[in-house]
């Protein structure tokens, strides 16, 4: 069956990859409509980003939102140091022409699962969980509502990417991540234990450019920028890439392995606030709240992500 979702989203290279993923893959996802968060750039450019995405995909008919311009409690930090001064620098992407969505991001998600069956819609979200918290904050009854959530953040082995100890989209708002963890809803987490595995080298890259079309070339120039941070960072081959794995874990999950665990967020810690704190070997005793994946296989999603960037204009 097709499965709903919401996409709530910072673009991003990555994301912009992730996006354009779930909308090539219309038997299997749903995209009920996109919802911009402040996170790698600000809310408003990010909601630019996202119609610009859409616009590539030909989904036209997608609606876009704005949600929250900052965190719940902290300063905004932003990641221009990694996708450039727009968020999404590399293709020249025309300005959108679809509009922006009058309603507020929060206001539509919590509307959107008030109104529909139970356990019908996931939320896939690929940036900092303001926008996911202020909708469980404002209308709690929700979390019993929502099919599952599936995040990119966090990090266990791996450890920290913005800080040594904490991944970047927990870290912006880690009181939001606090409050998704507590909620109750079926959560699925890929982080940058994961992520990290899912390097594009520069064949991969070249399989994406050979594709042919617009959107092929658009991701080969969006990762090909994106990338010169973490390829000088790691001196690795390829550069890890993240929030594509939230749509490929709902289209082929068998290429993730990890197991149901405790997954808590620091708040408190000047150290390592923003750090997720992973009970993988369960030896603290407390409930289960999260399926926090720890592996996953790079050649089977890269063969998945080029076959279905061909889908597209």
């Amino acid at each position: 069956m097709t499965r709903k979702i919401i996409i709530d989203t910072d673009p991003g290279q990555d994301d912009a990859v992730a996006i354009l993923l779930a909308l090539a893959s219309p038997e299997e996802l749903d995209v009920l409509g996109i919802v911009a968060v402040a996170g790698n750039v600000g809310v408003h450019q990010n909601a630019i980003n996202a119609r610009k995405v859409v616009e590539l995909s030909g989904r036209t008919d997608i609606p876009v939102y704005a949600g929250c311009s900052r965190p719940m409690r902290r300063h905004l930090v932003t990641a221009e140091h990694v996708h450039g001064e727009t968020g999404l620098n590399g293709p020249d992407l025309p300005e959108p022409t679809i509009p922006l969505q009058a309603q507020h991001g929060v206001d539509y998600i919590i509307e959107t699962l008030m109104n529909a069956e139970p356990k019908t819609i996931t939320l896939c979200t690929l940036g900092p969980l303001t926008n996911i918290a202020m909708a469980l904050v404002k209308q709690p009854a929700i979390a019993e509502r929502i099919q599952e959530i599936v995040m990119m953040g966090g990090a266990y082995f791996e450890v920290g990417n913005i800080t040594p100890a904490a991944e970047f989209n927990i870290y912006v708002d880690p009181e939001a991540a606090d409050v998704v963890m507590r909620c109750g809803a079926p959560i699925t987490i890929q982080p940058l234990d994961v992520t990290h595995m899912i390097q594009s080298t520069p064949a991969r890259l070249a399989a994406i450019k050979a594709i042919g079309n617009k959107s092929g070339q658009a991701v080969h120039d969006m990762l090909t920028f994106s990338e010169s941070f973490d390829l000088k960072k790691y001196g690795w081959d390829g550069a890890p890439l993240h929030d594509p794995t939230v749509i490929a874990y709902l289209l082929q999950p068998d290429l993730f392995e990890g197991r149901h665990c405790n997954v808590a967020i620091e708040t408190a810690s000047e150290l390592t606030v923003g750090m997720t704190v992973v009970d993988y070997w369960h030896v603290t005793g407390r409930a289960y709240n999260a399926t926090y994946f720890r592996s996953g296989n790079a050649e089977g999603f890269y063969k998945l992500l080029t076959e279905r960037l061909a889908r597209l204009p």
